[in-house]
């Protein structure tokens, strides 16, 4: 059976959805709502707006939005059942058990179930004759049988069958190996090892689960590190390695490095605030993420090209976060478990000096700037004056940019006031295309260019609009949606995707349920509840709900009546005439 409907109304009260978004995201009052950075993308200026009164939020920079189990579902990557279950254990409430075949959430469970499984089967390997090499390998590395034991390291077989056989003993079905990537399909149907003769790591999620494995080879076979593809239980873009323990290290600061062995080897020389991304560079989930539990975040990548890049690209994904960031380059061109191990038992306090001595994210780029320019020429002098303005544009706090733009012009002997309007004139161009940006967003979404959820919209403007702005109005005001639900069909509604809506409020309020965002959730896709939270966040409530809806009804009813081009196309003449003389009986 499903979720009861009393138990969601009993889960809604207790989840109040600005306590609940207020643990992931800094929220400020703006007027009636609440207003902050929004965690699903990337910006400097707050757009991600919270309704605590109607339980709605709505970014209106990247159009996500829902109730308080739609942002459970987005920001913790679960389905609609995980989420419930998720709001319920924060609210002390437990989810009547569920016998519908609830087929991605089992799937998920299972996954985990055949991980932990996996992760037990590749760390008793470390220690059979097989993996002797992988043992040593480690050892090698310096690392104590406590660290090993620890982050559950293991080594998976040079056969392709043994880790597929012993789940398979274990109650596991074919298809459930191969979901999980932790078996590959053969040409023939028959799941193999996915990962073979590779020091393995478990990659575990905040809850403890299981969730994927990167596998690191020890001859020259490329590649050199294999990872988990991306499963129902495994989203690399929103985890990071080792942050179930960092997070309860971290007091404030979070240390951002490259691979495991770093993240390892940091952990063991005590810096237990150390976390990696999972094969992949920085992704803005992962800033976030980062966001949730330190206000300062170190990035430690390597001193090469390529790890210079990578600083650079994970600095313009983190500043919009508002973290303090720092850079610390390990000297000599060393990554920092080498930089550790090469100093001995001093390893850890030297590392310590360079954290505390580390630069923040303004003047690593202004010194990659001054890498790249000869300011004794008086050419490349200006080009760099000119590239720091431009640098420098982007600080928001202007206490800040006035502290580098006086250090510039000490440095260069150039006059501050001269720098201040170079950078002026770049953040009044930043303005101006930011503002140019957003009047195109805007023309967008008011002709629905390119609507995908509901694609025949830019073809009935007119009546969508007027939809839309219905489906608001009936969802704030309940008395008056009864009435116009109780008389008038779906059939006025000329849009699929608003038919549907009303559609799923009516059956609700002929059952004498509820039809609020939370109420209906459970019906719609992420997407499709992003909309619905759109309509409502841009139609505010009508001192005349009655009089409004009465309104709306007759565009819908006088669209109706009107022909489309295609049905202009293909109309005979009588129909062609009746048409007109009802345009011309309206016009009088």
């Amino acid at each position: 059976m499903p979720i009861p409907e009393s138990f969601i109304q009993e889960l809604k009260l207790r989840s109040d959805i600005v306590d609940v978004i207020s643990s992931y995201v800094n929220l400020k009052k703006a007027g009636r709502n609440l207003v902050g950075l929004c965690p699903f993308h990337n910006e400097k200026t707050p757009s991600f707006s919270v309704s605590a009164a109607n339980g709605f939020f709505h970014c209106f920079g990247c159009g996500v939005g829902g109730d308080v189990i739609t942002f459970i579902k987005r920001i913790e990557n679960l389905d609609y059942v995980d989420a419930v279950k998720f709001l319920a254990q924060r609210a002390g409430m437990t989810v009547p058990e569920d016998n519908r075949n609830d087929g991605l959430s089992n799937l998920r469970n299972r996954i985990y179930e055949a991980n932990r499984e996996a992760a037990r089967f590749y760390h008793k390997q470390l220690y059979t004759p097989e993996g002797k090499e992988a043992l040593e390998y480690l050892r090698g590395r310096q690392l104590t049988e406590k660290t090993i034991i620890h982050f559950g390291l293991g080594y998976s077989p040079k056969s392709r069958f043994e880790l597929v056989n012993h789940l398979k003993s274990k109650g596991f079905t074919n298809s459930e190996l191969i979901q999980s990537n932790l078996a590959n399909e053969s040409k023939r149907g028959y799941p193999f090892d996915r990962f073979s003769d590779r020091v393995m790591f478990p990659i575990i999620d905040l809850y403890g689960n299981v969730i994927a494995f990167g596998g690191r080879i020890m001859s020259d076979i490329k590649p050199k590190y294999l990872n988990t593809s991306e499963t129902p239980a495994f989203n690399k873009s929103r985890n990071l390695f080792a942050l179930q323990f960092a997070k309860k290290k971290a007091k404030g600061q979070l240390i951002l490095v490259e691979g495991y062995m770093d993240v390892i080897a940091l952990h063991q020389a005590g810096f237990e605030n150390a976390v990696a991304t999972l094969g992949t560079a920085l992704t803005t989930e992962q800033a976030m993420i980062i966001k949730r539990y330190c206000d300062e975040v170190v990035i430690c990548y390597d001193a090469d090209e390529a790890g210079q890049k990578a600083t650079a690209r994970a600095i313009s994904i983190l500043r919009p976060t508002g973290l303090n960031i720092k850079v610390l380059t390990v000297p000599n061109g060393k990554d920092p478990d080498e930089f550790i191990k090469s100093y001995g038992d001093q390893g850890p306090g030297r590392f310590r000096m360079l954290l505390e001595k580390s630069g923040n994210d303004i003047e690593f780029r202004l010194n990659k700037l001054r890498a790249r320019y000869n300011t004794d020429i008086t050419a490349q002098r200006v080009e760099f004056l000119t590239e720091s303005a431009r640098l420098l544009s982007e600080i928001d706090n202007r206490i800040e940019q006035d502290i580098y733009i006086s250090k510039l012009s000490e440095e260069l002997n150039v006059e501050k006031s001269a720098i201040k309007q170079q950078v002026m004139r770049y953040v009044k161009s930043n303005n101006r295309q930011a503002g140019a940006k957003q009047q195109r967003e805007l023309s967008r979404m008011i002709s629905a260019e390119n609507d995908k959820i509901n694609s025949e919209k830019p073809y009935n403007l007119r009546a969508a609009n007027a939809e839309e702005a219905l489906i608001a109005l009936l969802m704030y005001d309940p008395d008056t949606a009864l009435k116009i639900l109780r008389k008038f069909s779906s059939d006025i509604f000329i849009t699929s995707f608003d038919r549907k809506v009303y559609e799923i409020l009516q059956d609700r309020a002929m059952k004498g349920y509820d039809f609020s965002l939370a109420d209906i959730s459970g019906e719609f896709t992420n997407d499709e509840v992003s909309r619905i939270a759109k309509i409502l966040a841009s139609h505010p409530r009508e001192n005349d709900s009655e009089a409004a809806a009465r309104e709306y009804i007759g565009v819908l009813r006088e669209q109706a009546e009107q022909l489309t081009p295609e049905q202009i196309a293909n109309a005979d003449n009588d129909t062609i005439m009746e048409q007109l003389k009802k345009l011309r009986e309206k016009k009088k």
